[in-house]
Parts: structure tokens; C-alpha cells; sequence
């Protein structure tokens, strides 16, 4: 039954109709095999993108903090952000339109582009570890 709830998830918006981590994570992974047949998320891979900084200021630990089971601190304005990682924070990606719209906000801040589903699946590998 989930199989076929994702199926249509991804026939009818992709990630956007992911209702839980878990699934979330499973439509950012089918997004990426279209685009690479191989691949596999990767939490070191994640993890690695997580912490490094990709030619702008920024990392996403800048702000959200590491490890991401910790409260984090915008850097730029000091307001508290509450534990990304969904087991320290239940509420995260637990809503698949509230995680695009941060995934959209954060990847330009940090990349100066949007994440690829490649990416976006590494990440969230990493944060559901």
C-alpha cells in the first residue's frame, strides 16, 4: 500500500507529496535514479555536503549546527533554529512542502542554486541516520 501511495506521490508532484521523513526520502532517491540510474544514497556523502562549504560563505552547519541533533543559530541573524535531524526534531521533513520550501531557501544560500535530487537525497540520508 505505501508502495503504491509513493508511485502516485511521484506520478502526481515528485517529492512535494511525501508525507514522512522515510517517504521523503524515498521520492528525492526515485528523482535522482532518473537522473542517474545508479545511484545510491550516501549518508558520508550527505554528511560531507552537509558540513562543507560549497564557494559561498555558508555551510548547512553554519547554521543548523553539528551534529544536526543540536539547536543550531542563523549565522547572519543569531535567531535559535530548533534540531534538524528528524529524530531530534519530529517535526522535521515531516512536511514535504515545508522541507522543498526550506531545501529552495537554504541550497541558494548555501550553493547559489538549487539542490539536485541527488543532493537532497544524500542530505536527508544523512540527517535520518
Amino acid at each position: 500500500m505505501k508502495a503504491m501511495f509513493l508511485s502516485a506521490a511521484l506520478a502526481f508532484g515528485g517529492a512535494a507529496a511525501a508525507a514522512d521523513p522515510a517517504g521523503l526520502l524515498a521520492s528525492y532517491h526515485a528523482e535522482a535514479k532518473k537522473i542517474d540510474p545508479s545511484f545510491a544514497a550516501s549518508v558520508a556523502r550527505g554528511e560531507s555536503f552537509f558540513n562543507a562549504r560549497h564557494g559561498n560563505e555558508w555551510s548547512c552547519a553554519s547554521c543548523h549546527g553539528s551534529p544536526p541533533t543540536v539547536q543550531g543559530k542563523h549565522a547572519k541573524t543569531g535567531k535559535a533554529i530548533a534540531p534538524l535531524a528528524p529524530k531530534a526534531n519530529a517535526e522535521r521533513f515531516a512536511d514535504a512542502a515545508k522541507a522543498e520550501k526550506w531545501f529552495r531557501r537554504n541550497c541558494n544560500d548555501v550553493l547559489g542554486r538549487a539542490c539536485t535530487p541527488l543532493e537532497k537525497a544524500d542530505v536527508l540520508a544523512f540527517l535520518l541516520k
